[in-house]
């Protein structure tokens, strides 16, 4: 079978944020008198919020309970978001432009509450048929749960979706899903090459997310 449906994340594919993600947590630790260590943005990324509020809470050992330190974030990137929203050159023209051939999901490690806002504010709400927060699974990613989830709710097999993805955490949860991969390599943060080498295609930005490109991407099985 031929791509059914395009599957984007949301975090360094449509908006320019793992930065922003990165100095509010710091901020945050800094504040509430955490241990911050330079790893700390990497291993959070692809984490839900309920593991990396854990994560701030016992590695970072940041005082606050787990779900007051997710709400805390949450408020000052909603801030940020609405101040001005970052997003990446050329992103809301891709999603318009696959939207016209593919059915669309996104399946994102953001809250549902940033998820909402950021499409809200990019106006591209309407292109996604299915939207998933890892958060609303029981694993984030490199486990596969939150893509699975978006195949469910569009009623597809994995094996026909192909997900647009920047990290390796990412990467990796679309492949164990057993979805097509098109890497956007996010250059703050970039996938290892191990990662990169479990994506069908990679590309330098969102403009290259062209019609011909993502549809031709045969499907390849997952042997990890």
């Amino acid at each position: 079978m031929g791509v059914g449906a395009v599957v984007f994340d949301l975090d360094g594919v449509i908006v320019d944020s793992e930065h922003v993600w990165n100095e509010a947590r710091m901020r945050l630790a800094e504040e509430r008198g955490g241990l911050w260590h330079a790893g700390a943005q990497r291993a959070m990324m692809g984490m839900s919020s309920t593991e990396w509020s854990r994560y701030m809470h016992e590695v970072i050992e940041l005082p606050d309970p787990p779900e007051e330190i997710s709400a805390e974030v949450v408020r000052r990137l909603s801030a940020i978001y609405r101040e001005e929203l970052p997003l990446i050159p050329g992103a809301v023209e891709a999603v318009r432009r696959l939207r016209a051939r593919f059915r669309l999901g996104l399946a994102s490690s953001s809250n549902r509450e940033l998820i909402d806002l950021v499409l809200d504010l990019a106006g591209i709400a309407e292109c996604f048929e299915a939207t998933v927060s890892s958060e609303e699974v029981a694993r984030g990613k490199p486990a596969p749960n939150v893509y699975l989830e978006v195949a469910r709710l569009l009623e597809l097999p994995p094996e026909d979706c192909a997900a647009i993805e920047d990290s390796e955490n990412g990467i990796l949860s679309a492949r164990r899903a057993g979805m097509r991969v098109v890497a956007v390599p996010n250059p703050r943060y970039p996938p290892g090459d191990a990662a990169l080498a479990e994506a069908d295609v990679v590309v330098r930005s969102p403009a290259e997310l062209t019609l011909s490109l993502v549809g031709s991407i045969p499907p390849r099985e997952w042997r990890g």
